[in-house]
């Protein structure tokens, strides 16, 4: 008999950690948990939490060999994915001329090629009626600038997730890109080194595990995009309704008058 298998990528942290946690208390007929993440001690601590059974898989996804072990792994353990749970990534704030190119790239690497890699590896393993939560984020909706590759990425994974889910519909996949605004995580001790993080968005951030329940919840109920808290569902409708060319310079201006404050 296949072995019915859950598989959170960037599980040692944050949203991740998150995913990982809720699903352990909510699902009752999963036989193991995969937590993937490069750091082994936080992964084995977050499976001490779990009740659940557990496999850790500690690996950098950006590195294909390794996400061949990944794919080793499933196939010698005849398994079937109930759920596949992208959450790595990681931004850098600041203009693109300003930032060094290889911190720049890393974004590209690890938000869209290992986040599309992993999803290739997933889906020849995956059941009928199976979810795939892609966590992409509000900043996909439009063009940021002094957060320009961040955005980029994340609107990649957001219109990759949608064609997606289009093209698993007949098998019973079901694709949900998860855009949430700022969440309260280790994701800004990244990407304020380079640059404060704008007021408005501290304003608006929001706790993981709220993040985490919401998306959980959408998934089940097999809708294309989670968007949490009023101020972002907003953000969401209002870059569909205003031109792009019309909020990016008022984006800029902001920004320019955070700093000189």
């Amino acid at each position: 008999m296949s072995k019915s298998v859950v598989i959170v990528v960037g599980a040692s942290s944050g949203l991740g950690e998150q995913f990982a946690l809720q699903l352990d208390a909510s699902l009752r007929k999963t036989d193991e948990i995969w937590l993937i993440a490069r750091r082994k001690e936080k992964l084995v601590e977050l499976s001490q939490k779990m009740r659940n059974n557990t496999r850790i898989l500690a690996m950098d996804i950006t590195n294909p060999g390794q996400l061949e072990r990944l794919r080793d792994s499933l196939s010698d353990n005849d398994c079937k994915i109930r759920m596949l749970v992208n959450c790595a990534g990681y931004g850098v704030i600041g203009d693109f001329a300003d930032l060094g190119c290889e911190e720049q790239m890393g974004m590209i690497r690890l938000n869209c090629e290992a986040l599309t890699h992993v999803t290739h590896v997933c889906v020849p393993f995956m059941a009928k009626n199976s979810r795939i939560i892609q966590i992409a984020s509000c900043a996909a909706f439009i063009p940021q600038p002094g957060f320009a590759i961040y955005a980029a990425t994340k609107a990649y994974v957001e219109s990759f997730s949608k064609a997606l889910r289009e093209e698993l519909k007949e098998k019973k996949i079901y694709v949900t890109a998860v855009c949430p605004g700022p969440i309260d995580t280790p994701f800004f001790d990244i990407a304020e080194k380079t640059g404060k993080i704008l007021a408005i968005k501290k304003a608006t951030m929001v706790d993981a595990a709220s993040v985490a329940r919401k998306a959980l919840k959408d998934s089940c109920a097999k809708k294309s995009t989670s968007v949490y808290s009023l101020p972002i569902q907003a953000v969401w409708v209002l870059t569909k309704l205003v031109p792009h060319g019309l909020v990016m310079p008022l984006m800029r201006a902001y920004k320019e008058s955070q700093q000189d404050v």
